[in-house]
């Protein structure tokens, strides 16, 4: 369940880049396009003990096909991850795997990194 924000809950400012002052304000993903968004698909090992994990950024239609698509990358490299603030981390380096599905789902993707 979530919380909503009260007036005077004393918050002041926000780290969270998607954070809305607005309470009401919904975003309206009716007119979201595959052929629209530019996933950015890297490889991360900061702060997972040395550990590499496979990041695909950038995505901005709607949160359930977010974790649609995240489960459907897991299930296509046969490993675990999770959805987290609107990235898709897949355990291990599995970058090759991941564009390739996502190309033929119809998303434009970049590769960040080497």
């Amino acid at each position: 369940m979530a919380k909503r924000r009260r007036k005077n809950d004393g918050m002041v400012f926000s780290t969270n880049t998607g954070f809305s002052w607005d309470d009401d304000e919904v975003k309206d993903h009716s007119q979201w396009s595959k052929d629209e968004c530019v996933l950015y698909v890297s490889l991360d090992r900061k702060q997972r003990a040395g550990k590499p994990v496979t990041l695909v950024e950038g995505y901005d239609g709607p949160p359930s096909e977010l974790l649609a698509l995240g489960k459907t990358l897991k299930v296509q490299c046969g490993v675990g991850g999770t959805v987290k603030e609107g990235c898709i981390l897949i355990q291990g380096d599995h970058r090759d795997k991941v564009v390739l599905k996502l190309e033929k789902d119809g998303f434009k993707v970049k590769r960040k990194g080497g």
